[in-house]
């Protein structure tokens, strides 16, 4: 008992992690289930009914193994972690993935790992061929293409090319996106699934397609070698290409296939073929390249038989579920067609409404401009009524004033001959105080003549009598004086005043008739100064009129009237004369 006691309790369950291309789950299993019953458990819990495709796979010492559905799994190699992590991937390939993928779920799950596997370069692929992949991978991702939704930039964080490609051409993000986007904007109106499948049927006809690689060395020469397995057959590969194989043995041709700890014999179907040969280092890897040549030469085999029941259901259930959803996708379809065909018949109408109502507001302002420039013609054409009276009335007063006019200048032209008249009367009268003028400076010179011969003989008379003075007073001298007498004692004297006096009272009188003379002809020349002043004064007046009625007669009459009038000086040269006639009276 107490050794029993000692013994430590063995659990009766394990953590057990799966890792799935688009999930992670955790499982509690039984310390008795076998790799079977937990490959079960994860199809179950995903769906997938095309079993036959995956494994799971796990780490050994850097070596990939997969988990063997006939033995328990804690028995075999799987690593001591818990929980114990597996992942769940395909372990065989299609030959043709339109015709052997039924299930949905079994293409995404293809399409995942097969995508990983070319951006991770494990699938090579040529940069033509990246980019249309990926514009496939977008479609199945986003949808069809909205430019209105997918702006430049929307594939900044997605991973699409190989990293190869990227460093292959100088090109920069943007530009390896506008590529993507040209192809993807042409896969509009494909359902994600489709998009998948397009992309797997692409990506099946790349050479490093479904191929499981291994290192291998020929006979006993240590050639190294590439073994590649695959649904088709066995290839043999040099070691540094993996896309042409220089040697095929399909599975249709081998006959048998064995191994012998390191070595394995590939025996061909026909016997006159050489037996091929080959070593592997290691133990595990031989038995992986066994288990990978019997699944796919038992796939290869099924595909030629009839389908099971099983199968046949799954394909019928498959055919009506892509039928319905090709259905749904066509009724989604029509009624989007109709969404936007009546969004755009909506946004028409709206735009026709806008149109409308801009027309109508149109309409409203070209209505209410019409009404203001009928007010505005009716006011225009009172207007033009009241100013057509005033102009009738304005041409019967014109009239009228012509006709005025026309009696003015009747008078003016009588006032023009009266005036006329009265230019000749000052010019004869101008000329006959010309005439005076001169003689009066005749007479005015004959004055000065006599008045310079008077004052010459007043001169002489006056010599005349200082030589007389000298003559006598000696005379007397020699002589007694005579007797003073007292009743003459003026006699002398009077005797003396009176030859003076005679020459006084002659130059007096004579200068006085000079004077009066002087006077009188001074008063003439005022008086005729003021006669032609007021005269000139006349004559401007008369210009001043003749002027404003020849400006008021260019008005009412289109060309000018001859009158017959009778010769006459004209006033510039009038006006001349009698300024010079003025200047001279003046001078004078």
């Amino acid at each position: 008992m107490s050794i029993l006691g000692l013994k430590k309790k063995q659990p009766k369950t394990f953590k057990v992690k799966v890792i799935t291309m688009d999930a992670e789950m955790e499982f509690s299993c039984e310390v008795k289930w076998k790799g079977k019953d937990l490959f079960d458990l994860v199809c179950r819990t995903i769906g997938l009914r095309e079993t036959w495709f995956f494994g799971l796979r796990y780490k050994v010492k850097d070596t990939n193994a997969w988990l063997k559905t006939e033995k328990r799994v804690l028995d075999q190699d799987v690593p001591k972690d818990s929980p114990i992590t597996f992942h769940f991937l395909a372990k065989f390939f299609p030959e043709k993935v339109e015709e052997e993928l039924v299930q949905e779920i079994t293409q995404h799950l293809f399409f995942l790992q097969v995508k990983k596997q070319i951006l991770d370069e494990e699938i090579f692929c040529s940069p033509e061929a990246s980019v249309l992949l990926a514009s496939y991978a977008v479609q199945a991702k986003y949808g069809d293409y909205d430019p209105n939704f997918h702006k430049p930039g929307f594939l900044a964080q997605d991973e699409l090319l190989p990293k190869r490609v990227l460093m292959q051409y100088q090109m920069t993000p943007d530009m390896w996106e506008e590529k993507i986007t040209a192809w993807y904007a042409e896969h509009r109106g494909i359902a994600r699934d489709e998009a998948e499948m397009e992309y797997l049927k692409i990506a099946q006809d790349l050479e490093m397609y479904g191929v499981s690689y291994f290192s291998i060395t020929q006979n006993k020469r240590d050639t190294e070698l590439q073994l590649g397995v695959d649904a088709q057959g066995l290839h043999i590969y040099s070691p540094n290409s993996k896309l042409t194989p220089n040697n095929s043995f399909p599975w249709s041709g081998i006959r048998n296939i064995s191994y012998s700890e390191k070595e394995f014999t590939i025996k061909p179907l026909d016997k006159k073929k050489d037996v091929f040969k080959f070593y592997s280092s290691q133990l595990r890897v031989n038995k992986l390249i066994l288990q990978l040549c019997i699944g796919n030469h038992d796939l290869f085999m099924r595909r030629r038989k009839v389908d099971s029941i099983e199968v046949q259901q799954m394909k019928a259930l498959a055919k009506e579920e892509k039928a319905r959803k090709k259905m749904e996708r066509q009724v989604l379809a029509r009624e989007k067609q109709m969404r936007e065909e009546a969004e755009r018949a909506k946004e028409e109408m709206e735009r026709r409404l806008f149109q409308l109502q801009d027309e109508a507001r149109m309409a409203n302002e070209a209505l209410l401009r019409s009404e203001e420039t009928a007010d505005l013609l009716a006011e225009k054409a009172q207007i033009a009524e009241e100013e057509a009276k005033l102009l009738a009335h304005k041409a019967a007063d014109a009239e009228q004033e012509r006709q005025r006019l026309e009696v003015t200048a009747l008078k003016t032209k009588e006032e023009k001959r009266l005036m006329e008249q009265k230019m000749r009367e000052a010019e004869q009268l101008a000329v006959k105080l010309v005439e005076q003028s001169e003689r009066r400076l005749k007479e005015a010179d004959h004055l000065k003549q006599d008045l310079t011969e008077a004052k010459d003989a007043e001169r002489r008379a006056k010599q005349k009598l200082v030589d007389l003075t000298k003559t006598t007073y000696p005379a007397v001298a020699s002589y007694p004086a005579p007797p003073a007498t007292t009743d003459y004692p003026e006699a002398s004297l009077e005797t003396a005043s009176l030859r003076m006096d005679f020459k006084d009272s002659d130059m007096k009188r004579l200068s006085m008739e000079i004077e009066r003379e002087r006077l009188e002809y001074m008063e003439k020349s005022k008086h005729l100064q003021d006669q032609l002043k007021e005269l000139k004064g006349e004559i401007e007046s008369l210009k001043l009129e003749e002027q404003q009625q020849a400006g008021l007669f260019g008005l009412y009459q289109q060309q000018p009237r001859a009158y017959s009038e009778p010769h006459y000086i004209p006033h510039s040269n009038r006006n001349s004369a009698y300024m010079n006639q003025m200047a001279y009276f003046e001078e004078v």
